[in-house]
């Protein structure tokens, strides 16, 4: 990926504070020869407090290319009428003298320069942050966690809330052996979080628990199967098992199975059990893709 080359402007400060009458030089000048980005904040906007850094992070990654022209509309809200912004925090665009994009709300770093990039020739270079969670990706790639966990604990170090740092430092303790520790880490999420690595996170260790208890030996379940092809509890306790064994695809295959059977068995306890191998395993695995074709298939025939 190329780094965006320095401006002829790029000597100038790229992050400024912005008044009324500093808006025509900071802003509209100033983007006849970069891309100028004005965030309107004020103080008592907590969104704002948010946005601000990553936008502060993202043009310090340009090298000259971005500027940052910060204004509080507390202080000076003529521009803010004028471009009629009705919620803060909210971001402009102005390349040429004039407003070509905007956006409202705090985004994650990753839209951010999203936002930025549709505007420059060029791509933004990778944020350390980035390069470090690509390293510790590509360690667990490698089945090095000591040094994933080091490189998710740097991410974390900088930025204590990130998702999928704490997800992602979460999997390499309970990889290397460390349940108590995997489960202290993954604590650090809000209770309520949606993010789909630390949903990941949280079904890898229920399941490790559940796995943990019925053992390794799939002889005796198979045996019971044999005899009783609609012991549904065997099949159920055979797929937690497929599961501690890494066979995923079996692991699938027999929940599938109760669900064409009994699809209510036990207030959908398959299906419910499959929804969590399905978060566990993540939305890009084939297989998991393969499965959710099949049980749509079971559930509308």
């Amino acid at each position: 990926m190329d780094t965006i080359s320095p401006t002829p402007e790029a000597g100038a400060a790229t992050i400024v504070d912005v008044t009324t009458e500093s808006f025509m030089a900071d802003v509209i000048e100033a983007s006849a020869t970069q891309l100028v980005l004005l965030d309107l904040w004020a103080p008592w906007c907590g969104p704002c407090k948010q946005l601000t850094p990553l936008l502060e992070q993202v043009t310090a990654q340009a090298n000259g290319a971005v500027r940052l022209a910060k204004m509080n509309i507390d202080e000076h809200p003529a521009v803010a009428q004028q471009l009629q912004v009705q919620s803060i925090p909210a971001v402009f665009a102005f390349k040429g003298g004039r407003p070509v994009d905007g956006f409202m709300g705090a985004l994650p770093e990753s839209q951010i320069k999203e936002f930025v990039t549709r505007h420059l020739d060029d791509e933004l270079g990778a944020s350390p942050v980035e390069e470090m969670l690509a390293m510790a990706s590509h360690a667990m790639d490698q089945g090095d966690m000591a040094t994933a966990a080091q490189a998710y604990g740097q991410v974390l170090e900088q930025d204590p809330a990130h998702n999928g740092a704490i997800a992602g430092l979460a999997q390499a303790h309970f990889a290397a052996g460390n349940l108590a520790q995997a489960e202290q880490i993954l604590a650090m999420a809000p209770e309520n979080s949606s993010d789909p690595e630390i949903a990941a996170a949280r079904a890898t260790l229920a399941l490790a628990a559940k796995s943990d208890a019925l053992g390794d030996d799939t002889g005796d379940l198979l045996e019971t199967l044999a005899g009783e092809p609609n012991n549904h509890q065997a099949r159920f306790d055979l797929a937690l098992v497929y599961h501690g064994a890494g066979e995923r695809e079996h692991a699938m295959d027999a929940l599938l199975e109760i669900i064409a059977r009994k699809r209510d068995w036990e207030d959908e306890r398959a299906r419910k059990q499959l929804l969590e191998f399905f978060d566990a395993y993540g939305a890009g695995d084939e297989l998991v893709a393969a499965a959710r074709r099949r049980l749509s298939s079971i559930l509308f025939s």
